[in-house]
């Protein structure tokens, strides 16, 4: 897997671009930076391409996430009681969302992050604030939240508070979004799953089916695996792209001689079935897309109907999250991609966090849930992507998909998640730069990598990072080295960590 690590000039990034050198590669190559970063337009490419298969998912699990729901008001997200007219509206703002919002990242933050509803904030609305109010409610409550961290943005806070973390907790952000990414890979795929709780177990998860691995769909993902960790290895270019196509073969033809089928059929569980999409050739190739969804929210209706010190709470949930999810993921990213500058900075963040800020707000206008730069990326970054050109693709290509959805639907979890696996795996490399003779470092620093996969959560690893950073520090006596910044955004956590005490203690449902 190529690396590049070729780090740009901060200042020079930083810089308007009536500044910047034509290259021999054309102005493409001198306002993306690619020969400066290490790439060429065919690892842009191939980047653009591997990410978006890597998590292409979205346009249909989103619907199957938020557009089966019925709020609080009966109805369905796209209105009265139709789930299939509801699934294809969430369906066709998700892709759009996702293309339009990637496509900016690649023109403004100009690095290969592609932008997609956020998961886990997708099932947080769907199920904890849909069923206290109307969808355009909670869609308003959204806006709001994107609306504050963008003004966090412009002002400047986000920026210093990610500069305000200490370099060894850096780099634990990105060995925990390696772990979680990994992790992802194997939940997806069926190799890890979770045991029922009224299974009469204490383990949370088991190795595939009662501890093993069966099924059709799971041989896909092992051979996938295997086939692009070897070719990962040998170096070959395209290797990950190379690797789902292989695997999205493989599927087509074990469906079609063997028909595992959906993992849920007439209502029950089919545990050997595929966990998302039916690998087949389909029928249709073409659809016009629904965009009814669009402007449907409402910026007042959630503090008028649960009250405003609920709906402010509800809010400050979804912007902690968002906002320490991305700047992990930020980091991660840039750091697999060796683009972070000698003080462990990504260059020019303020522009990828203000995309990313925009992004909440926009998903939430859209109907489509808040939107963010996601982990999957790194697919296209270990693919050799290094710049906006690969997000233009990626975003290009979500457009298409507006239209081409039957398409997406061709290739299983199975297929993709060896991807995010390989990926991962080669992200934890990075914790050999952890000072490991420093028991205050190394502490803060395993809770940040471990809880991140062990919760699901981002922002959950990196607030208990923070917290048991700052209580060591205090207690070693040396608090004067943390930065003033650091024990706010701590404080900030313990609410966020509170909120159902808090709930309990103001009487607050939900």
């Amino acid at each position: 897997m190529s690396t590049h690590h070729l780090r740009p000039n901060t200042e020079r990034d930083l810089r308007p671009d009536a500044h910047r050198h034509r290259r021999p590669g054309g102005a493409v190559d001198s306002f993306f930076d690619v020969t400066e970063r290490g790439s060429t337009i065919g690892r842009e490419v191939r980047g653009g391409f591997t990410t978006f298969f890597a998590m292409s998912y979205i346009v249909v699990l989103n619907p199957l996430i938020i557009g089966t729901v019925v709020d609080r008001d009966g109805s369905f997200i796209a209105g009265g009681d139709d789930v299939g007219e509801s699934t294809i509206a969430v369906a066709g703002v998700t892709a759009l969302t996702a293309g339009v919002l990637t496509i900016l990242m690649g023109l403004v933050g100009r690095y290969p992050f592609a932008l997609a509803v956020g998961l886990g904030l997708n099932s947080f609305v769907a199920v904890g604030v849909a069923s206290q109010m109307s969808w355009p409610e909670a869609m308003g409550l959204v806006v709001i939240e994107g609306v504050l961290v963008i003004l966090l943005v412009l002002t400047k806070i986000r920026t210093a508070v990610l500069h305000a973390i200490p370099g060894d907790l850096k780099t634990a952000i990105s060995v925990g979004i390696g772990l979680f990414i990994a992790f992802i890979g194997f939940v997806d795929s069926g190799v890890v799953r979770r045991i029922p709780d009224e299974a009469g177990t204490t383990v949370p998860v088991t190795f595939g089916i009662g501890g093993e691995l069966q099924g059709w769909p799971t041989l896909v993902f092992v051979v996938g695996l295997a086939v692009t960790a070897i070719l990962v290895i040998r170096q070959v270019r395209g290797a990950i792209i190379i690797g789902i196509l292989s695997a999205t073969v493989v599927a087509i033809v074990v469906e079609t001689l063997f028909h595992p089928g959906p993992a849920i059929v007439d209502g029950q569980p089919s545990p050997t079935g595929w966990r998302l999409n039916v690998p087949q050739v389909p029928t249709d190739w073409f659809a016009l897309p629904d965009l009814q969804l669009l402007g449907n929210f409402d910026l007042v209706g959630g503090f008028t109907r649960i009250g405003a010190l609920a709906a402010v709470m509800i809010v400050f949930a979804l912007m902690l999250s968002d906002f320490f999810d991305t700047m992990g993921t930020v980091v991660g990213l840039s750091s697999q991609a060796g683009l972070l500058d000698k003080q462990g900075h990504v260059p020019g963040v303020g522009r990828v966090l203000f995309v990313d800020s925009l992004a909440a707000a926009a998903g939430g206008a859209a109907s489509s849930s808040s939107n963010t730069t996601y982990i999957e990326s790194s697919a296209g970054i270990g693919e050799g992507a290094r710049t906006g050109v690969a997000s233009l693709l990626t975003g290009v290509l979500f457009l298409a998909a507006m239209f081409f959805t039957p398409l997406v639907t061709v290739i299983p979890f199975e297929a993709a998640t060896p991807a995010l696996v390989v990926v991962g795996l080669a992200m934890v490399s990075q914790i050999r730069r952890i000072d490991f003779t420093d028991v205050a470092v190394v502490i803060p620093a395993l809770l940040t990598a471990v809880l991140m996969p062990f919760t699901y959560s981002i922002s959950v690893g990196i607030g208990a990072g923070l917290i048991s950073y700052v209580v060591f520090r205090a207690f070693q006596g040396r608090a004067r080295e943390i930065h003033p910044l650091l024990w706010i955004v701590s404080a900030l956590f313990l609410l966020y960590f509170a909120v159902h005490p808090l709930r309990e203690l103001f009487g607050i449902s939900g």
